[in-house]
C-alpha cells in the first residue's frame, strides 16, 4: 500500500509538471487524455464491473457536453457550475435508460444503446431542438481563462481543472467499486442468480450503475466542450462509442487504471498511425489494436498486474 500511494504521488508531481514541458498542443493533447479517461471509467464500471455491454456511450458524452455549452451560451453559467450540471442530468437519463434496458441483456442491450448511440446526432439536429442546440452548426464557445489572476495560459488553466476533477472523478470511483455497491456490481456481472439469492437488488443495482455511468460520462463530455470550445452533432457519432469500448478493452476490463491506458491508446495511437500512413490510417491503427488485444489479452493494466506479480514470485 505505501508502494502505491508513493507511485501516486509521484504520477500527480508528473501530471502537475507535464504542461509546463510541452507546448499548448501537448497540452490539449493531455487534457484529451483526462477527458477520456473519466468517460472510460464510467463505461468500465457499467461493463467491466457489472457486464452489460454498452456501444451508445457517446450518446451520454453528448448529453454532457451539449448541457454545458447550451448553460454556458444561452444561461451565461460558470464553466465550473456546468461540469456537476452536466454529470447530474446525465445521473437521470441513464438511470431512465437503464429501467427499460433491464429487460435486456447481452447482444440485445448492445443493440439497443447502438441504437441510441445512432439516434443521438440525428435528434440533435431536430429542427425544433435548433433554438438549443444550434442544429448542424452547432455552439462555439469560450475557453475558460484563470482566475484572481493566476498566470496560466487558457490551455495550462483547462488543463489543471481538468486534472482535479480527474482526481475527484477516480477517487469517487475507487470508494464506489471497492465498497459494498461495487462488490453488488461484480457479483451480478458473474451469477446475476446467485447475487439475487444472496438478497442484492439487481435491477436497482443495474439501472444505478446505468446512471453512475452516464454521469462519469456527461461529466468528461462537458469538460470535452470546453477543450474543444466547440460542440456540434456529427462530432458524437457512433464511431465515438466504438472507440469508448476499444478504450476499456485495450485499457483492461474491470480496472481502474486501465481507463488511463485505454484514454492514452485513443487520444495518441490515431496520431501515431497518421505518421505512419497518411493514406490508411485507421488500418494503421486497427494494426495496433489487434497487436495490442493478442499480446495483452487483459489489456494493458491486467498485463501490467501479472508482471507485477511474477517480480513478486522472483
Amino acid at each position: 500500500m505505501r508502494g502505491r500511494i508513493l507511485f501516486l504521488g509521484v504520477l500527480i508531481v508528473v501530471a502537475c509538471a507535464l504542461p509546463f514541458l510541452v507546448s499548448s498542443y501537448r497540452t490539449f493533447q493531455l487534457t484529451l487524455v483526462l477527458v477520456y479517461a473519466i468517460a472510460l471509467l464510467g463505461l468500465n464500471i457499467l461493463t467491466g464491473y457489472n457486464g452489460q455491454i454498452s456501444l451508445g456511450h457517446g450518446a451520454f458524452y453528448a448529453l454532457g457536453a451539449y448541457c454545458a455549452a447550451i448553460l454556458i451560451d444561452k444561461a451565461g453559467a460558470p464553466y465550473w457550475a456546468v461540469v456537476p450540471a452536466a454529470g447530474g442530468v446525465c445521473l437521470v437519463a441513464g438511470f431512465l435508460f437503464g429501467l427499460p434496458a433491464l429487460r435486456l441483456e447481452g447482444l440485445y442491450l448492445a443493440l439497443a444503446t447502438f441504437a441510441l448511440g445512432v439516434a443521438m446526432p440525428q435528434l440533435l439536429k431536430y429542427h425544433h431542438l435548433e433554438k438549443w442546440t444550434g442544429g448542424v452548426q452547432g455552439i462555439v464557445i469560450a475557453k475558460p481563462e484563470a482566475p484572481f489572476g493566476i498566470p496560466l495560459e487558457a490551455d495550462r488553466w483547462l488543463y489543471f481543472f481538468t486534472l482535479a476533477v480527474t482526481l475527484i472523478m477516480f477517487v469517487l470511483g475507487w470508494n464506489l467499486l471497492r465498497g459494498r455497491i461495487g462488490r453488488a456490481l461484480v457479483a451480478i456481472r458473474d451469477q446475476h442468480t446467485a447475487s439475487e439469492a444472496m438478497g442484492i437488488h439487481n435491477a436497482l443495482y443495474k439501472s444505478l450503475a446505468f446512471g453512475v455511468s452516464a454521469m462519469f460520462t456527461g461529466v468528461a463530455g462537458a469538460l470535452g466542450a470546453l477543450a474543444v470550445q466547440f460542440v456540434a452533432p456529427d462530432s458524437f457519432g457512433v464511431f465515438l462509442s466504438i472507440v469508448f469500448l476499444v478504450g476499456i478493452v485495450v485499457g483492461g476490463l474491470a480496472s481502474i487504471s486501465g481507463a488511463l491506458y485505454g484514454a492514452l491508446f485513443i487520444q495518441f495511437i490515431p496520431n501515431i498511425a497518421d505518421e505512419i500512413s497518411k493514406a490508411a490510417p485507421w488500418a494503421i491503427f486497427g494494426v495496433f489494436m489487434i497487436g495490442f488485444v493478442y499480446l495483452m489479452p487483459t489489456g494493458v493494466a491486467g498485463a501490467i498486474r501479472l508482471l507485477l506479480t511474477r517480480r513478486r514470485a522472483q
